[in-house]
């Protein structure tokens, strides 16, 4: 919402009202009371943009190109070990007395 400035013609009182765009403008000065205000036409304060995020650079895009996704069988884990061979046992050999 912006800053209104006004001024009574019959008084020269000033004021500043924050009011919407949408507002009818005020006619009676809370001064003398009578129907005299005018809104007056001002500079503004303009645009403030406080913050980040308002320049181009604050959004870098990613120049390198994604990897394909590799499939499950392509893809080893990084912790898995080889498993080792069973031990089989040794033949055992009977004597008989």
């Amino acid at each position: 919402m912006p800053t209104y400035e006004y001024a009574c013609k019959f008084c020269g009182h000033h004021l500043e009202i924050y009011q919407p765009i949408t507002a009818e403008p005020l006619k009676r000065c809370p001064a003398c009371k009578k129907a005299g205000l005018k809104r007056l036409i001002s500079g503004g304060a303009g645009l403030i943009f406080k913050g980040t995020g308002f320049y181009e650079t604050d959004y870098k895009r990613s120049t390198a190109t994604p990897k394909p996704a590799a499939s499950s069988t392509d893809k080893k884990p990084a912790d898995a070990k080889p498993k080792p061979e069973p031990v089989k046992p040794a033949a055992s050999k009977t004597d008989k007395t």
